[in-house]
C-alpha cells in the first residue's frame, strides 16, 4: 500500500482555480491508479476523477468534465487535480485514493480503496 497526503485546498471565489496535490509514499506509486473523490456536508462521498497507473487514461465525473484535469508525476510520487471555473457546488472535502492496477473508469465504482488520504477542504464562495 501507499500512504497519501493531500494539500492545496482553500477558500476561493466562484470562477477561480485551485490545484490540489496528493503526495504518496512508497516505491510502487507507478503501479497504482490514482483518484480524487469529494464529500460535501450531508452528502455521500462521490467520485471526481481518476488516472490509470499506466498514465495514459483518465476518467471524470460528468459534473467536473471540462473544468478539472487530473495528472500524475511518477518521478515525484504525486497526483494533481487542477480545478478551474470553480462553482459553489464544488465545495467539499477532497480525498485522494489509490488502487492497485485497475482502470481509471473502474476506480469510479470501487467502494473500498487500497489507500485513502486524510482530505483537504475546498470552499468556493458565490
Amino acid at each position: 500500500q501507499v500512504q497519501l497526503v493531500e494539500s492545496g485546498g482553500g477558500l476561493v471565489q466562484a470562477g477561480a482555480s485551485l490545484r490540489l496535490s496528493c503526495a504518496a509514499s512508497g516505491r510502487t506509486f507507478s503501479s497504482y491508479t490514482m483518484g480524487w473523490f469529494r464529500q460535501a456536508p450531508g452528502k455521500e462521498r462521490e467520485f471526481v476523477a481518476a488516472i490509470a497507473w499506466t498514465g495514459g487514461s483518465t476518467y471524470y465525473a460528468a459534473s467536473v468534465k471540462g473544468r478539472f484535469t487530473i495528472s500524475r508525476d511518477n518521478a515525484r510520487n504525486t497526483v494533481y487535480l487542477q480545478m478551474n471555473s470553480l462553482k459553489p457546488e464544488d465545495t467539499a472535502v477532497y480525498y485522494c485514493a489509490a488502487d492497485f492496477r485497475i482502470t481509471a473508469q473502474g476506480m469510479a465504482g470501487v467502494k473500498n480503496h487500497d489507500s485513502w488520504g486524510q482530505g483537504t477542504q475546498v470552499t468556493v464562495s458565490s
